[in-house]
């Protein structure tokens, strides 16, 4: 540090330096509002205070099993608020929380549970029957203690587990003293993201960014007012759920729990607790605009939406404007803590036409506050590109909202970090104005319904097809999910195999979200050096 007058006899220290986390809006809004609400689920309502206490129930009961630092939490549920309480009370004991995707097959959850080793499991009675086949599958020493989840709104199934999740709380006191993390650099979270080679790459949150991209969500989403009604269309497991666990109770709002994508009861829910906020994938929304008008409500006011993924065509945007949505569409990764960017609205544009705006909308936009660096840059060079909305490049971006790394996978973090900055993998232009409008990605990863799909993952098991010779997997344009997985096989010379088959045997060995939606069979595009042209390909998907 240079020596200067404003750094003689000034150091930090205990009065003046505090480690950044988001568990303090926790604790604020059980001191300031403790009697408002915080979580509601079907006939369960709870208040700030209420929600604090069991969350420090949890993280008295982890530390008494002698779980917190350096260990790995796992839970499988819907958004329930024991989902919910995880993403304080887990933390709370120097442990990681890990959300599992509840779409995915045992195999990779098996995968997950060991490469993080997972030392307790949490585990909602829906996926029992998925938790059993995947710890059947892991090794008795890397095989995590199971709790479950007993959620009144859902009996079928069986209840896992040598505990239950309300039993577990008790085991625990609502006035454990817990120590907030000595070094905001500390892990908070762990998101499992689908990588382009082989099995998932877990993404390792710090404090220091959920702290500080949970108060970017709070400015991004129209400066969100105190006391917001939050409803949880998004799955919380999906990059800690954008950090909107902690945005929200940053405001001190209210928490709606929503077990299943209904639209008839996210349109009843919206109308009973006048919810102000949702967060949704492009699929979602066309759920809800697709709806029967009789089942969509004459809203008060507006509802304020954030959206990622596919940029929202007009066609949408018209339709949620009547419906009394307001959209908001943001861009960002599991790497950088859910949504960092947004496409920051200006007034004037409300006079334009509805089609000027929808192509303004689409445009990924520009950073969060919370975001310090991003550019659109030469991936060789690493040199940014002129503003000019012609120049394709890389995204990249650099700052606190960026993830510490992938767990134990140095190769992948040299590689990601290179140059200093997290290369997102996606090409992009930049308009005069500073906005970024995304165009294409480097890597074949399809986003389904919010969910990402590598292509090679998909292509492997195309490959043990005992008829197929050579397959290639692209994005086909989808109105209702964004994309499907749309496949090109070249069948073995005298081998049989219809487009049904191939489509059975794929849902056998995959995630059925993972599966081709459509089969065409054939000779595949190359070059002259017999390389698979997928741009050729994902031109004539498009064309089907």
């Amino acid at each position: 540090m240079t020596s200067n007058i404003y750094n003689q006899n000034l150091p930090p220290n205990a009065a003046n330096h505090v480690p950044l986390t988001p568990l303090s809006f926790l604790t604020r809004a059980a001191l300031v509002f403790p009697n408002h609400p915080s979580l509601i689920h079907n006939g369960q309502h709870y208040t700030w205070a209420q929600t604090y206490a069991r969350c420090r129930c949890l993280a008295h009961a982890l530390r008494l099993r002698g779980i917190g630092t350096g260990h790995t939490v796992s839970i499988i549920a819907p958004n329930i608020p024991a989902h919910f309480e995880v993403y304080f009370g887990v933390p709370m004991s120097g442990a990681v929380i890990n959300g599992l995707n509840t779409r995915l097959d045992a195999p990779t959850i098996a995968h997950m549970l060991a490469h993080s080793e997972t030392k307790l499991l949490l585990v909602e009675r829906q996926y029992s029957a998925l938790i059993a086949a995947a710890l059947v599958l892991m090794d008795a020493h890397t095989r995590p203690e199971v709790i479950g989840i007993d959620d009144p709104a859902f009996q079928e199934g069986e209840l896992l587990g040598t505990q239950t999740y309300e039993g577990l709380l008790a085991e625990g006191s609502p006035e454990y003293q817990w120590q907030a993390p000595q070094d905001e650099w500390d892990a908070i979270s762990l998101n499992y993201t689908s990588g382009t080679t082989g099995n998932p790459k877990g993404v390792v949150y710090h404090h220091r960014g959920a702290y500080l991209n949970a108060l970017g969500n709070v400015l991004a989403f129209n400066s969100m007012p105190a006391h917001p009604v939050y409803l949880w269309t998004l799955p919380m497991f999906h990059a800690s759920g954008w950090c909107f666990p902690w945005s929200i109770t940053a405001q001190a709002g209210t928490h709606i729990c929503l077990r299943k994508m209904d639209p008839a009861q996210i349109f009843a829910l919206i109308e009973k607790h006048k919810v102000t906020h949702f967060t949704a994938a492009p699929v979602v929304l066309n759920l809800l605009i697709h709806a029967p008008d009789e089942m969509k409500p004459k809203l008060a006011r507006t509802v304020e939406v954030m959206t990622a993924g596919s940029a929202p065509p007009a066609p949408v945007l018209e339709a949620t404007a009547r419906m009394g949505f307001n959209v908001t569409h943001v861009y960002g990764g599991t790497e950088v803590f859910g949504p960092n960017m947004s496409c920051a609205w200006h007034e004037e544009w409300n006079a334009l036409p509805i089609p000027e705006q929808a192509l303004l909308k689409s445009r990924q936009g520009v950073p969060y506050i919370s975001l310090e660096h991003m550019m659109v840059a030469d991936e060789a060079t690493m040199e940014e590109l002129p503003w000019d909305g012609k120049s394709l490049g890389e995204v990249m971006m650099r700052g606190n909202v960026v993830m510490k790394g992938y767990l134990k996978n140095p190769g992948a973090n040299e590689a990601i970090f290179h140059g200093g900055w997290y290369h997102t993998g996606d090409l992009a232009v930049r308009h005069p104005d500073g906005y970024i409008e995304v165009k294409d990605r480097l890597k074949d990863v399809i986003i389904s319904g919010a969910e990402n799909i590598c292509s090679l993952d998909v292509e492997s098991v195309l490959y043990r097809h005992p008829a197929v010779l050579e397959a290639a997997v692209v994005a086909k344009p989808h109105e209702h999910w964004g994309e499907v997985v749309c496949a090109f096989v070249e069948l073995k010379n005298g081998a049989a195999a219809s487009e049904a088959d191939i489509i059975a045997f794929c849902r056998e060995h995959l995630a059925h979200f993972k599966c081709p939606k459509h089969v065409v069979l054939g000779p595949l595009d190359k070059t002259p050096t017999g390389k698979i042209q997928k741009y050729v390909l994902r031109e004539r998907a498009k064309a089907l």
